[in-house]
């Protein structure tokens, strides 16, 4: 009903066919639900086709809507949604359902009208919340939402294409072109109070108590009687007030006269009060080409008009833009910075890291920041200078340990072989940034020696094993480099770029050769797709 603001979720039809969807996506051999999804808006069924179909079956209903000739379309529908049934949540089943190629928003609104709107869209809402809460399986959904009593509130105010019939207590607020009060010949003194809250002195608490007869009325019991008609009476005009004011261009007052009424509507009715009203105001009576001819007690035969209506333009629906149900293009995807090293592939399953693993880390991130501090400090004080470092709050604990890491970062300092790496002119921990084919790759590199005809760079891994020779390097090691080479290159064009990794627990230096690098220069921009929604 387009005039309810609170429904119950588990009411509307449209609900129960979107439920009954997923019923039978967990239980096909529910003959019950699949009858009620078959006759419904969703797919269209006829009862008559609900009968040649369910008729005399051995098996369930399922089984003899495969057999049957003919619903083709329908048992595709009802396939993909088996197919997909253990692999989609809730709110992607649903969505897929109404903006899918089933069009189920549109079939449900067609034959429901727009009032079904408002529990579909709420339907989805509940789904999206459960999700966020729970383990989005079509199970625990069903159960979930089965188990609760789910209220939504419909905001009459929103422009709606529909009748709305509501209280006035419903109707505050709100507006409408044409107005209809329905009922307004009742009689307030027919419907008067059958019992009272009473409180026989100020000290205690009132309690209920059936209405006395007129005999019976004396003290305060009367003077709450008298109270609380009084009361009664004021809202019974002020509800008048609420009502009559509610249209914007007509006012239609109308209600049907009892017997007892005797052909008179009541003097105390909304009826009467307003007829009263516009008499005073002498306004004439005239037959309305709208609503005929109104017979009422005084027999002239007319409803009153106070003012003419304004006559509204009709305009017709839009057009159905075309892109409406065409494909969108593919978004071109913007610039963004990549760190080389996650450019390469990861087709490992990384186990959580174990304590071993963490402390391998540990010693990896001190090594560097001894090769990043110790090169410009004079060696004979490299040692003390290293101790800070190594065995701060982050450092090594242990003495003999963290005196070990320290002698091997030395040695690989004061190594001859590696003269040029930790020379003055070398720059640690470089930041680099460039646009490589689309992507903008940016990072920071161990060692960068830069001169007139030619760059080097040089990365360090501190794990314990070392690759026996070139082709024994770690892909996703020879990628990394290779997104740093790229990077270079643009950023140092016509300079010879030569890539180096130094595994320290040889020490070992291995160079990568240019056509090397090559076969894993970046190429993200051309590797990545984008799936389609649900796909």
């Amino acid at each position: 009903m387009a005039g309810v603001d609170r429904l119950r979720l588990t009411a509307p039809l449209a609900v129960r066919d979107l439920l009954a969807t997923i019923r039978f996506a967990l239980q096909p051999a529910d003959d019950l639900s699949l009858a009620s999804l078959l006759v419904s808006p969703l797919f269209g069924l006829s009862q008559d086709d609900l009968y040649r179909i369910g008729f005399g079956r051995k098996g369930s209903l399922w089984d003899a809507l495969r057999e049957r000739e003919g619903f083709g379309d329908v048992r595709a529908a009802l396939g993909e949604i088996l197919a997909r049934a253990d692999f989609i949540t809730p709110y992607e089943l649903l969505e897929t359902i109404l903006s899918g190629p089933m069009q189920g928003r549109a079939r449900l609104l067609a034959r429901l009208g727009a009032e079904a709107r408002d529990p579909i869209e709420e339907l989805v809402n509940a789904a999206i919340a459960f999700e966020t809460e729970e383990v989005a399986s079509l199970q625990r959904f069903l159960d979930w939402f089965d188990r609760g009593d789910v209220d939504i509130t419909r905001d009459p105010s929103a422009p709606l294409d529909a009748v709305r019939v509501m209280t006035v207590h419903g109707a505050k607020g709100l507006q409408a072109p044409v107005v209809i009060l329905a009922d307004a010949t009742a009689d307030p003194e027919r419907g008067r109070l059958t019992d009272i809250d009473w409180a026989i002195d100020p000290e205690t608490a009132s309690a209920p108590v059936l209405r006395p007869r007129k005999d019976e009325l004396s003290g305060t019991l009367a003077e709450q009687l008298a109270a609380t008609e009084k009361s009664e009476r004021q809202e019974h005009w002020r509800l008048l007030y609420v009502a009559a004011t509610r249209a914007e261009e007509r006012l239609v007052v109308g209600g049907a006269l009892g017997v007892r009424a005797k052909g008179e509507p009541p003097a105390e009715s909304w009826y009467r009060a307003i007829e009263d009203a516009l008499s005073g105001l002498g306004a004439e009576r005239e037959d309305d080409p709208l609503w005929g001819t109104a017979r009422h007690h005084s027999s002239t035969g007319s409803g009153v008009r106070a003012r003419k209506a304004r006559v509204r333009a009709v305009v017709p629906p839009p057009a159905e833009p075309e892109w409406l149900r065409r494909a969108p293009p593919r978004e071109e995807r913007p610039p963004r910075p990549l760190a080389p090293s996650a450019v390469g592939r990861d087709l490992v399953a990384d186990p959580p890291p174990s304590p071993a693993m963490r402390a391998a880390a540990d010693r990896g991130r001190l090594l560097h920041a001894l090769f990043e501090r110790l090169p410009a400090v004079d060696p004979a004080g490299r040692m003390a200078a290293a101790e800070p470092i190594a065995g701060g709050a982050a450092g090594v604990a242990d003495a003999a340990e963290r005196a070990g890491l320290i002698a091997d970062a030395c040695k690989i300092i004061a190594d001859p072989r590696f003269a040029t790496l930790f020379g003055p002119d070398a720059l640690a921990e470089a930041p680099i940034a460039a646009v490589v084919g689309g992507d903008v790759i940016a990072g920071t590199v161990d060692r960068l020696l830069v001169t007139a005809d030619k760059v080097l760079v040089v990365d360090f891994k501190t794990a314990r094993r070392v690759p026996a020779g070139l082709e024994t390097v770690p892909v996703h090691h020879v990628e990394q480099m290779a997104a740093y080479r790229a990077a270079l290159a643009a950023v140092f064009p016509g300079r010879a770029i030569t890539a180096a990794l130094l595994y320290t627990a040889g020490p070992k230096l291995i160079e990568l050769p240019g056509d090397w690098l090559d076969r894993h220069k970046p190429g993200l921009a051309d590797e990545e797709q984008i799936l389609p929604l649900g796909g």
